[in-house]
Parts: structure tokens; C-alpha cells; sequence
């Protein structure tokens, strides 16, 4: 109750004036400018919202290009691994065939040489052996022919082998 004692209805219509005066004021020095900064605050952190939106879809375009270029790489160097060895493989399959027929052609050679030599030698052993046969036909025929008694044994052999038709 003291406060209804001390009301006064002067004092109260003062400073409902000052405060409409104060809210006046504020609303036309204070509250636009502080309106226009926190309009300027939402804009700046909307632009800055967006630039990382931008940043974050950069960042995964360059990370996609990574990938794809990572990915061409390892293409790259499995298809110069393949090529490698498939390199290898002809070099060795080339390689294999040339001694083969490297030693082929030794092996060729050697019979060729072996049955040159084989020939020389049937060849040479002929003629020693006709060589022999002769020596020793002459001298059957010396020894044979040597007395006159078996000269005429040998011709009537001889004679009596040969039929007439």
C-alpha cells in the first residue's frame, strides 16, 4: 500500500514521456543502425555459408579430378606392366626360337660333318681293304701259280665248273 501512497500521477506522466521520447530517439538514431548491422552480419555470414558451400564442392571437384587422374595413372602403368611383359614374353619366345634354331643348325651341321666323315672313312677302309684283297689275291695267285702242276689243276678246275649250253 506505501506505493500507491506515493504515486504521482505528475512523475508518472514525466516519464512516460521520457520514455517515449527515449524510444523515439532510439528508434531513429539506434535501432537502424543496429538493424543495418545485423542485416550486414546475416548477409556476411550467408556470403560466407556459400563461399564454403563453393569451397566444399571445389574440394570434392578437385578431389574427383585426384581420383580420376589417380585412377588414369594406375591404368597408365598397368597397361606399360602388360606391355612390359608381353615385351618379355617376345623377347624370350624370340630368343628361345633363335637358339633353337641356332642349335639346330649346329646339330644339322655336325651330322653333315659326321656323315662326311663317316663316308671318308667307309671310303678309306674300301680302299685299304681292296688294297688287301689285292695283295693278298696276288699272292694266293703267286703261290698258286708258281709250279706248273697247280697251274694245270686250277684250269681243269676251272673247266669243269664251266658248263656248255
Amino acid at each position: 500500500m506505501n506505493l500507491l501512497n506515493d504515486f504521482s500521477p505528475g512523475l508518472f506522466i514525466m516519464q512516460a514521456v521520457i520514455l517515449l521520447i527515449l524510444i523515439v530517439l532510439m528508434r531513429k538514431f539506434a535501432w537502424k543502425p543496429i538493424l543495418q548491422s545485423l542485416n550486414d552480419r546475416e548477409k556476411g555470414i550467408e556470403d560466407a555459408l556459400k563461399e564454403a558451400e563453393n569451397a566444399r564442392k571445389e574440394f570434392q571437384n578437385l578431389k574427383a579430378d585426384n581420383e580420376r587422374i589417380i585412377n588414369e595413372a594406375r591404368a597408365e602403368r598397368d597397361a606399360m606392366l602388360k606391355e612390359a611383359r608381353q615385351m618379355k614374353e617376345v623377347m624370350i619366345t624370340e630368343a628361345k626360337t633363335e637358339a633353337q634354331a641356332e642349335a639346330d643348325k649346329i646339330v644339322a651341321q655336325a651330322h653333315a660333318s659326321i656323315e662326311s666323315e663317316k663316308k671318308a672313312a667307309i671310303a678309306e677302309l674300301k680302299n685299304q681293304v681292296a688294297e688287301l684283297s689285292v695283295e693278298i689275291a696276288e699272292k694266293v695267285v703267286r703261290k698258286e701259280l708258281s709250279s706248273k702242276e697247280r697251274q694245270m689243276e686250277l684250269v681243269e678246275s676251272m673247266l669243269g665248273d664251266v658248263t656248255i649250253n
